[in-house]
């Protein structure tokens, strides 16, 4: 199984980017997606989860009417799109996979991803 992000950069605050995971080597609607961050120094955190089987997504509250996550099935392909981007989203972002069984619980927690994409960078700077 592989997972690879793209479509970080630099941005100027108030901008936008979209991220995407393309999935290789399993049944992309039998794995729920999360998307999580890591900035400097920092523990890698969730920022939003999709179960691609029930469209079923979660936000934390610091991203919640910015961030949309989004999947493609047919493309094997989730989607981050970050609108009005913040310093405080500088971060290496990485999309994981985990087989759905059922519910979402942990959603957020890195422990419960079996796999893992290398990360994007995303830079917000003016």
């Amino acid at each position: 199984a592989q997972l690879v992000e793209s479509g970080g950069g630099l941005v100027q605050p108030g901008g936008s980017l979209r991220l995407s995971c393309v999935a290789s080597g399993f049944t992309f609607d039998d794995f729920d997606i999360g998307w999580f961050r890591q900035a400097p120094g920092k523990e890698r955190e969730g920022v939003t989860y999709i179960s691609p089987s029930d469209r079923r997504t979660y936000y934390i509250d610091g991203v919640k009417g910015r961030f949309t996550i989004s999947s493609d099935n047919g493309k094997n392909t989730a989607y981050l799109q970050m609108n009005n981007l913040k310093p405080e989203d500088t971060a290496v972002y990485y999309c994981a996979a985990r087989p759905h069984l059922g519910g979402s619980n942990w959603w957020w927690h890195p422990a419960r991803y079996d796999y893992w994409g290398p990360g994007t960078q995303v830079t917000i700077s003016s």
